[in-house]
């Protein structure tokens, strides 16, 4: 074996390519092909979108793990531990079982270069399919036409939003990034848009190859009543379920896009009305919308685009916090650090700016320059790591104030390494 340790392995796959994000398809379906020439045998289901994505991969989880069914879930980014994206069962795996998978993929790439991603996303398929699972979800990384998981034709695919982000890949307006999310469909497979407002390109392209499109407003709907979900397919009797144990104003969208997509497996993976309702009470994940009380209260959210951050604020401003409410704040360069900005600066009242490490990551400096630019009088504060903000924050905040802490992965992940540290 190359390396005996996780550790090793993720240091060495990070300069084992010339570039952190290399979109195609050729280099990693040719790994897999000699990696697993049968393939994947379980039911799969891939899930691409602007937000939502992992939130979606949890609440099917969770209602498929109810049911009694064998489930395999991928995710990326992880926020403490790199074994958070692959799970079994509910189960992150082992070190020991990643890096026998990633032995298996360096030898069976040969001389083919990998980026991080698709190295995680080969181990990813080779630990599903040397297990027998009756479904095997996996969430996109970045678009979906030229994303490492779309090697795998999935037997529906799920799109939760489209809007803007990783513009510098994707593309500049919704209809170019709807289109390359739409690539994940396949021709007579279903698809379901979880948002009302579907790109023109997402509709075209599903008509181009023949995908059955099942669209949030017209296919199916939802409504919520206290902690009610009412949710209706069309022509088929409603549903009273309980709505998922998340917070955050995307999580009806993102149940009622799940809903439907167990309504149509239902020939294939049957779940009766109290599985589906359980599942529903059972969903747990960190960070979204996340919040922790105490002295003062924490609330962590990934949100890390202009459409998340909406969300965001409308969360706070449902929660109307009675004292003052502070910023730890992230960000990478290919954000739109004005927008999100725009959204939050009303109800904050004093900015901790963190830098974020990488050729991606955005100075504190460089945001504090946007945050400034708002002219309000409200302190603003640069740190070079999370430890020395968190620490100062902490310092100011009294004990009835909240401390939203946003904007990456990296952030929030940081937060639940220092609160929580049994979680490395």
């Amino acid at each position: 074996m190359r390396f005996n340790s996780l550790e090793q392995w993720l240091d060495w796959q990070t300069t084992l390519h010339p570039k952190e994000i290399e979109l195609g398809l050729e280099r990693v379906a040719s790994v897999w092909r000699r990696l697993k020439p049968a393939g994947l045998q379980s039911l799969v289901v891939t899930i691409a979108g602007t937000n939502g994505k992992g939130s979606s991969v949890a609440i099917l989880e969770s209602i498929y793990r109810q049911g009694g069914y064998r489930v395999g879930a991928y995710t990326s980014p992880h926020l403490v531990r790199y074994n958070e994206r692959i799970r079994i069962d509910g189960r992150e795996v082992s070190d020991e079982a990643l890096c026998l998978a990633f032995e298996q993929v360096d030898q069976a790439r040969g001389e083919t270069a990998l980026t991080y991603f698709e190295f995680a996303t080969l181990a990813a398929l080779k630990i599903f399919a040397e297990q027998t699972l009756d479904l095997v979800i996996l969430e996109v990384g970045l678009g979906g036409r030229l994303d490492a998981v779309n090697i795998i034709d999935a037997d529906l695919a799920l799109i939760t939003t489209v809007d803007l982000d990783h513009t510098d890949w994707l593309g500049n307006s919704r209809e170019e990034i709807g289109l390359e999310k739409a690539g994940i469909m396949r021709p007579k497979q279903p698809v379901v848009v979880g948002e009302n407002e579907t790109p023109q390109s997402v509709l075209g392209y599903a008509k181009q190859i023949g995908a059955e499109l099942y669209l949030a407003g017209r296919d199916f709907n939802a409504s919520q009543s206290d902690d009610r979900l009412q949710w209706q397919r069309s022509g088929r009797e409603p549903l009273t379920l309980p709505q998922a144990r998340l917070t955050g104003q995307g999580q009806l969208h993102n149940t009622s896009a799940v809903v439907m997509v167990s309504s149509l497996l239902q020939s294939r993976l049957p779940l009766d009305q109290d599985q589906l309702s359980e599942g529903l009470r059972q969903v747990s994940l960190q960070g979204r919308t996340q919040l922790i009380e105490g002295q003062p209260s924490l609330l962590l959210d990934v949100a890390h685009n202009a459409q998340a951050v909406a969300s965001l604020r409308r969360y706070l401003d449902r929660l109307d916090w009675p004292a003052e409410v502070y910023a730890l704040f992230g960000l990478l360069k290919d954000k739109d650090t004005e927008a999100i900005v725009e959204c939050l600066h009303s109800a904050i009242s004093g900015w901790y700016l963190v830098d974020l490490p990488g050729a991606r990551g955005q100075s504190a400096e460089q945001l504090a320059r946007v945050v400034r630019q708002r002219g309000e009088k409200v302190p603003v504060h640069c740190y070079s790591d999370f430890s020395s903000a968190y620490e100062s924050i902490q310092g100011t905040a009294k004990g009835e104030d909240l401390i939203v802490i946003f904007g990456s992965f990296l952030v929030v992940g940081d937060a639940l390494d220092v609160i929580d540290p049994k979680t490395e």
